[in-house]
């Protein structure tokens, strides 16, 4: 099975493909958008969950989502359509990476897909080239909540040097000439309820179609995911989105 359908399969009852509750996305768009007619562009888009969370309450607002993904991008579009925000949504199948546009944005999102960039500085020194004087960026990315262990490292399937520590990462976006107004570590509770909601909905999809040539193969997926988490990295990996200024 494909690693972007299993992502799909695992997101489809949680919020954002990130640790993050409801209540966080909210006051982090809240944060982010405070005019409520900016131009948006979220890079890396998936399924367009923070673009669509941000257009509903914003009417004034118009956004653009970059994805590779044509099964997410399709998705997208069709919860866009239903909610009526597909006039103000607009979505690119390309790689994000090197993505233009005749517009620069008030708000450009990187939220879980640093590693399409390379890392965490490419991922904002591409953002920085399509944002609007006095835009801002909301960035999240994993850290180290403590020294990772083995169990850890192969649960993740990363290595040592893939993340910091918080500090440390809050260290190397100032120096990089950012300027952080606003920040969110997601908690013990959002990383469980996200992480139940990936192994669980992924799980659900297995049982539901048995008669799928590729079921089995979705439930050995989620339960790999499942004992990685619990026998690895729980408590070890954390996440933090960050807004912010250009210095």
């Amino acid at each position: 099975m494909d690693r972007r359908v299993i992502s799909s399969l695992a997101h489809r009852d949680h919020p954002v493909a990130a640790p993050l509750s409801d209540a966080s996305v909210d006051r982090l768009l809240d944060r982010a958008l405070p005019r409520g007619d900016e131009r948006l562009l979220d890079l890396g888009c998936g399924e367009a969950a923070w673009l669509l969370r941000a257009l509903t309450p914003r009417p004034g607002a118009r956004g653009e989502g970059v994805d590779t993904s044509r099964d997410a991008l399709t998705r997208a579009r069709e919860a866009a359509r239903a909610a009526g925000l597909d006039a103000r949504l607009t979505l690119h199948e390309q790689d994000a990476a090197g993505f233009t546009s005749p517009h620069v944005f008030g708000l450009v999102a990187v939220v879980g897909s640093t590693h399409a960039f390379g890392g965490l500085l490419p991922a904002l020194a591409t953002a920085r080239t399509h944002l609007a004087a006095g835009g801002r960026v909301l960035v999240g990315e994993g850290f180290w909540e403590r020294e990772p262990s083995p169990a850890a490292l192969a649960g993740l399937g990363a290595s040592h040097d893939e993340f910091d520590d918080l500090a440390t990462t809050v260290e190397r976006v100032a120096e990089d000439g950012w300027t952080p107004v606003y920040g969110h570590v997601s908690t013990q509770d959002e990383w469980d309820d996200y992480e139940w909601s990936w192994t669980g909905s992924l799980s659900r999809w297995a049982l539901d179609h048995p008669g799928r040539p590729d079921s089995a193969e979705a439930l050995r997926a989620a339960t790999a995911h499942r004992d990685g988490w619990l026998r690895g990295y729980r408590g070890t990996l954390g996440f933090v989105t960050l807004l912010l200024r250009a210095s």
